[in-house]
């Protein structure tokens, strides 16, 4: 069973940083997926955030541009997400996810349960 595990969210004000972590342990090879990361705000529809390739290439929203960062360490099976100049409006359930895509939820087979960011003005 593959189960990717969020961790990392929490509270924090408006202009400060959040690291989010994500282990894909089930995943094998794990450097042979896409992993990506998705949000959903109270009252919307679940949105891409940001994506990385298995050669490292990456992807993010024009709203977290120059403020969030992907990365991956292959040999711990995780990939981060590193939040910097936190909004208000960043404040979601944040979902890790697996798959062969990059922007769309298409291209993902596997989500984790996710993990809650709240930024407060």
């Amino acid at each position: 069973q593959v189960q990717p595990v969020e961790s990392g969210g929490g509270l924090v004000e408006a202009g400060g940083s959040l690291r989010l972590s994500c282990v894909a342990s089930g995943l094998t090879p794990f450097s042979s997926y896409v992993m990506g990361w998705f949000r959903r705000g109270l009252g919307k529809e679940r949105e891409f955030v940001a994506a990385i390739t298995s050669n490292g290439a990456t992807y993010s929203a024009d709203s977290v541009e120059g403020r969030f960062g992907i990365s991956r360490d292959n040999a711990k099976n995780t990939v981060y997400l590193q939040m910097n100049s936190l909004k208000p409006e960043d404040t979601a359930v944040y979902y890790c996810a697996a798959g062969s895509g990059t922007r769309s939820e298409r291209g993902y087979y596997y989500w984790g349960q996710g993990t809650q960011v709240t930024v407060s003005s």
